[in-house]
This record gives structure tokens, C-alpha cells and sequence, in this order.
């Protein structure tokens, strides 16, 4: 193979690789698009994506807060990083993006472990 055959070659694999990539990120993007009620986010499944949208009313201890939309609430586990230092209230509207965590033990206990904070 010649040394333009390789370079050819080359870069069409590289390409093949961004456009993946670049499509990869679109596919995680989009699985975010639409907003989850809580109603909804507690009759789901396991590591189910969640992006639901109301209020942290109150803290329940170890990073670990009470979520409340229309529909009802939700206990929800946000790191303390992703407040990125800003202030909230029960007043302050918030869109949680993250994943449904199921444990069965003792008990069947739903909540949400978050990902991203993004603040309306």
C-alpha cells in the first residue's frame, strides 16, 4: 500500500470515529429531550434516564434532597459539586437530569441519582 493509500485510509478511519462519536453525543442528548414527571420517574425502571423539572424543598441529610413537580415527590441524591456553588430555595426552579435508582431492601425505595443541576 502507498504512502497516499495510507493517509487515505487513515483519515477515513478517523472520520468514521468523530462522526460515531459526534452521533453518540446526539443519541445521549436527545434521551434527556423530554421532561419526566415524578409520577412518572417512580413507576419506572432501573437506570431508567430522567430529566424532571420543579423544586428542592428540603434537604433529608448526606446529599440526599426531597424533589417535588406537580405530580409528587422524590427523594433524589445530588453530589455537593453539582450545586456549583449557587444558592437554592424551595422557590428555586430546577431541571434534575440523572438516572431512576431501585433498591429493594428492605423495602422497594425509588429516588434519583443526579447527574446534572441545571437551574431555569
Amino acid at each position: 500500500m502507498n504512502n497516499v493509500m495510507k493517509a487515505v485510509l487513515a483519515m477515513t478511519i478517523m472520520g468514521s470515529t468523530v462522526t460515531a462519536a459526534i452521533a453518540d453525543d446526539v443519541v445521549n442528548k436527545t434521551a434527556f429531550a423530554k421532561t419526566t414527571t415524578v409520577k412518572q420517574a417512580l413507576s419506572m425502571k432501573d437506570d431508567s434516564k430522567v430529566q424532571i423539572k420543579g423544586y428542592v424543598v428540603k434537604s433529608v441529610g448526606d446529599e440526599k434532597y426531597q424533589f417535588r413537580d406537580s405530580t409528587g415527590t422524590i427523594n433524589v441524591e445530588i453530589d455537593d459539586e453539582l450545586w456549583q456553588g449557587k444558592p437554592v430555595s424551595a422557590k428555586t426552579p430546577v431541571t434534575i437530569v440523572g438516572e431512576v435508582d431501585i433498591d429493594y431492601k428492605p423495602a422497594k425505595r425509588v429516588e434519583i441519582d443526579v447527574d446534572e443541576v441545571r437551574f431555569n
